[in-house]
């Protein structure tokens, strides 16, 4: 799971830890559930370490909120992947 091998070279303390693991879990969960492309077999590792990476950014701004969290990092992959298409660029 890439949230596990990034956390471990952030300095998070095991409780800040815990929570962002949940909320990769838990992002990682809706996008699954929505049936989106970005969460096929194909481009699920990809999404994942994007995820990953940008529910890391968000907690070391201090975010711990789950919710906060998960939003943050679907936003950011639906940005990237709306970007990779061409939508969305000035």
């Amino acid at each position: 799971m890439p949230i596990q091998q990034l956390l471990k070279t952030a300095a998070f303390d095991p409780e800040a830890t815990k929570a962002l693991a949940s909320a990769f879990d838990a992002a990682w969960d809706v996008l699954r559930k929505s049936g989106s492309t970005l969460a096929e077999n194909k481009r699920a590792n990809m999404t994942r370490e994007i995820l990953a990476k940008q529910i890391i950014a968000t907690g070391q701004t201090g975010e711990r909120d789950q919710e906060r969290l998960v939003k943050a990092a679907l936003v950011h992959v639906v940005s990237c992947e709306m970007i990779s298409r061409g939508i969305g660029r000035p």
